[in-house]
């Protein structure tokens, strides 16, 4: 398995907000099966990233098909050669 991030561009209107919720099912179920590590979207632009795990890039690509905002979206892809993040690290100890 590879890591990529995603950037994600796209315009919204109310067609792409009514499908919103569904959206949110299928990027919940990615996440819940290790596909995705981390989702975010900007608040002030069209403009989101997706740290995803894949074999390939038509492999991300085709897991964000499922998505029916999919043809709203203009995807940069890239492999990561280097991911490092507060979750592999050990947790702080706290002493009581």
């Amino acid at each position: 398995m590879n890591k990529y991030q995603v950037t994600v561009f796209f315009s919204v209107d109310e067609e792409f907000m009514n499908l919103v919720p569904k959206h949110r099912g299928v990027i919940s179920d990615l996440i819940l099966r290790g596909v995705i590590d981390s989702y975010a979207i900007s608040a002030e632009a069209g403009r989101g990233w997706i740290t995803m795990n894949g074999k390939d890039k038509s492999d991300i690509r085709e897991q964000l098909e499922r998505s029916p905002l999919y043809s709203y979206f203009e995807l940069e892809i890239d492999q990561l050669m280097v991911y490092d993040s507060q979750i592999y690290r050990f947790p702080k100890m706290v002493l009581n």
